[in-house]
Parts: C-alpha cells; sequence; structure tokens
C-alpha cells in the first residue's frame, strides 16, 4: 500500500501527537479486536500512516544485532511497530524508554511470546548494530526474551522507502538542528499496534504514549487470538 507524502504535514502532525481530540471516529471494520479508537484526529484513510482497521502494509528489514530478517507479513504475534533513530536527544528516547515498560508489562501478563516489538530506524547511517545494542542497554531492553528486534534498513534511501512512504511516518533531515551536532531529524511520533493478522488496532501519536494502555491493549489483542 502506497500512501501519500507526509513531509508537508510534518509540523501539523507534531501539534496532533499532543493534542488530540476525544471523538470516536469511523465505524468498526471487520478484522479488528478493540473498538474504535478514541482521540484519532481524522478517518483512519485520511491520515498518512495506517490506523485503525487498515493493513500494516507490507516490508522485510533485517534486526543487525540478533542478525535475522523480520517479513511484516509473516508475524503471527501482535506487533508493536515505530519509526526512531537512537540519537535523538528527546521525542525517541522518551518513547523507547516507554516501550520498554511495555515490554516489561507483557511479560509480567505471561505475554511475551505473543508480542513482539519492532522499532525501525531511519538513521542507518548512525544506528549500525553497536549502536542500536547500546541504545537497548542504555534504556533497558530485554534482548534475551526474542520479542524486541531493532530493524535496520540498509541505506537512506531504503528508510525513507520504508518508514516515510510505506509506513506514513514522516521524517526529514537536517543539519541545521541545535540541539544535535552533525544532522537532526525533523519527524513525526507515531507508534502502531497491529494485531496477528496484520490489522492496525491502534495508531499512538506523541512519545508520552500510556505504558498501561498499551500494554492493556496488546492484552485483550493477544486473548483475541488465543488458541482455543
Amino acid at each position: 500500500m502506497q500512501r501519500r507524502a507526509v513531509l508537508g504535514g510534518i509540523a501539523t502532525a507534531a501539534i496532533g501527537a499532543t493534542a488530540g481530540c476525544t471523538s470516536v471516529l469511523g465505524d468498526e471494520p471487520e478484522g479488528v479486536v478493540l473498538g474504535p479508537q478514541e482521540g484519532q484526529i481524522a478517518d483512519s484513510e485520511d491520515l498518512a500512516y495506517p490506523a485503525y482497521g487498515q493493513p500494516l502494509p507490507a516490508f522485510e528489514l533485517r534486526d543487525p544485532v540478533a542478525g535475522v530478517a523480520i517479513d511484516s507479513e509473516a508475524i503471527d504475534r501482535t506487533a508493536v511497530v515505530t519509526g526512531v533513530f537512537t540519537t535523538c536527544p528527546v521525542e525517541c528516547g522518551i518513547l523507547l524508554r516507554r516501550l520498554v515498560g511495555v515490554q516489561r508489562r507483557v511479560a509480567d501478563a505471561g505475554l511475551t511470546d505473543e508480542t513482539v516489538f519492532l522499532p525501525i530506524t531511519f538513521d542507518p547511517e548512525r544506528d549500525n548494530a553497536a549502536a542500536l545494542r547500546e541504545n537497548a542497554e542504555t534504556i533497558g531492553v530485554n534482548l534475551d526474551s526474542g520479542n524486541w528486534h531493532y530493524l535496520r534498513p540498509e541505506s537512506p534511501e531504503r528508510a525513507k522507502a520504508v518508514v516515510e512512504d510505506r509506513l506514513g511516518i514522516g521524517f526529514e533531515k537536517t543539519t541545521e538542528s541545535e540541539r544535535l551536532p552533525g544532522y537532526d531529524f525533523t519527524h513525526i511520533v507515531v507508534t502502531l499496534l497491529v494485531n496477528p493478522d496484520g490489522i492496525v488496532e491502534r495508531a499512538y501519536r506523541g512519545e508520552r504514549i500510556d505504558r498501561d494502555r498499551v500494554a492493556g491493549d496488546i492484552e485483550a489483542v493477544a486473548d483475541a487470538f488465543a488458541p482455543e
């Protein structure tokens, strides 16, 4: 599924990531477990990224830390997908640490094997295997659990094609930032919760996700897909 470019709306999207609205949009589509998402700022088909009731666009990327390739179409677990870069001085660090909190809650619920976390870097030039491993150690990721995979496109062009063009998570490289030496990224912050059939159940906007809410959503989806 090819999605329209989102760069022109990054500023608006960033505002929406923290503001949001409280209405429930659209009817319940087929293939979902959860009810319509509160706080969604527009109908799913009008958003740049896949949202409630829409299929996750296909991609295949390598996890250089674990040395494995992840094919999104082969995932049979509840998946948490987002776009980040590990040298991000603010928002990505906040998001990743909160996702670590979700990983721990999922473990406490006995759902480690039913859940997979897939943060995709859009900065493959800096985010090599060593940098990703260091990030995991810094923020407390449990890599031994086998349910967390840092995904790294092989080039900036591939990152653009997957993270922005397919997933609709817009980002733009800039050398004019004062917060990060060398270069920085302007980007939106969206985290997708995808059920085992590849349908998006939730699109959480902003880095300050509610860990309990996300873990609760994961548990509801995982329970619905549990064998009889």
